[in-house]
């Protein structure tokens, strides 16, 4: 008899604006690896990033690959992305990564990733992720709605959610407005999505200071990779 095959792995990659994270994960989503980190190049092209993400995949052993990408993806094609370069517009990152690293590949908005690595799957849940920009995901019962990007949405003064809160705004107008101006989009996002529970991720996390109200979890950003079992639960 054939002995067993080992259990799938899978590489879980989480690009942002400022440092791109890697890990394999089995097929329960434990890690097998610590978080591998880099900072993301400048300027934020696709041939730079693909390198950073080989190069923190060397030497790892994995079957497949999900990707988190700060933008709209569909397909695996890029449709956004506000904060890194114009260049990744109608880029098949998930073709091109395929192709690099010789695995199926799947990629997904990155806070779609994060959320699915934090949701209870029950109700509606609302993700919300602080970093370079301001990222969002929703989900009912468990499903995603996709590519929600409600970070460039007007939020007050003329502004969107992510000019408000995004790290430029919290190094612009100091972290006591910064959190002011958290709990204000906290209830307005409640009045507008009458979430059951609101998720928030991000490295701007640490910079939280205030009483959040307690349908509000803060989830750490490893659920950014974590997350990622979940695009090949089909």
């Amino acid at each position: 008899m054939a002995a067993k095959s080992k259990h799938t792995q899978t590489l879980a990659v989480d690009i942002g604006g400022s440092g791109i994270k890697v890990m394999v994960l089995d097929e329960d989503g434990n890690p097998l690896t610590e978080r591998d980190r880099l900072n993301t190049p400048n300027p934020a092209k696709p041939e730079p990033i693909i390198d950073i993400i080989r190069q923190l995949a060397a030497g790892k052993e994995f079957d497949r690959i999900s990707v988190g990408f700060p933008g709209v993806v569909k397909e695996g094609v890029i449709y956004t992305a506000a904060n890194l370069d114009p260049d990744w517009l109608r880029f098949d990152l998930a073709g091109t990564l395929s192709s690099r690293l010789e695995k199926p590949v799947r990629v997904i908005n990155d806070a779609d990733m994060q959320g699915l690595g934090s949701i209870a799957g029950q109700g509606v849940e609302l993700m919300i992720t602080l970093g370079t920009g301001l990222g969002s995901a929703l989900f009912v019962n468990g499903r995603l709605v996709p590519n929600l990007e409600m970070g460039h949405h007007e939020f007050r003064k003329g502004e969107t959610y992510e000019q408000q809160l995004g790290r430029e705004a919290l190094d612009t107008t100091g972290k006591k407005k910064w959190n002011e101006r958290l709990l204000r989009a906290i209830a307005a996002l409640e009045r507008l999505f009458n979430y059951d529970t609101l998720y928030i991720g991000g490295g701007n996390t640490k910079f939280i200071t205030v009483e959040l109200p307690s349908k509000v979890k803060v989830v750490p950003n490893i659920s950014g990779l974590l997350g990622g079992i979940a695009l090949w639960r089909e």
